[in-house]
């Protein structure tokens, strides 16, 4: 009796061993949370300031966008045919007259023909578009037919 009550007293651990083991794996539990709310919290802010520079980005191409728009705009003012008349008076050129006017006639010259870039005016008839009946089928359709209408005729094949 005495070595059995030895032998199991040896391999039974003291309270305070116990109690160690409680606080070492309370503790882990706590390190580990830790380290998922420390990987969350950099993952968010990471993504924050990823979507804070395509923010910054997008405004940076609204600008670049205006500028080219005032940018068209001045050069439409500048190309206007008010603006080219008074730059051409300011030159020294004045308005043509059909009496000095003469056209040159150059040997050899050949208009080139005038390039079609649409279909002719006829009647065109729009297509339809042609889905294929497994994209308007429904679930529900597909199961009937899969399941439930198959097995409908080797019921009425077994009755007599």
């Amino acid at each position: 009796m005495y070595r059995v009550q030895s032998f199991t007293q040896a391999y039974i651990q003291a309270p305070w061993r116990k109690q160690l083991q409680w606080i070492g794996l309370f503790l882990l539990c706590l390190i580990l949370v830790a380290m998922i709310a420390g990987v969350y919290l950099s993952v968010s802010a990471r993504t924050i300031t990823i979507g804070r520079e395509i923010q910054g980005m997008y405004l940076e191409v609204e600008e670049a966008e205006r500028a080219i728009e005032n940018l068209e705009t001045h050069l439409a003012g500048l190309l206007s045919s008010a603006e080219m008349r008074k730059r051409a008076i300011s030159l020294g050129f004045h308005p043509v007259t059909p009496e000095e006017t003469f056209y040159v006639v150059i040997p050899g010259y050949v208009k080139p023909e005038q390039v079609v870039l649409a279909n002719s005016p006829g009647r065109t008839v729009p297509s339809a578009p042609t889905v294929s009946e497994e994209y308007t089928q429904s679930l529900l359709d597909w199961l009937r037919e899969r399941v439930f209408e198959p097995a409908a005729p080797l019921l009425q094949e077994e009755r007599p």
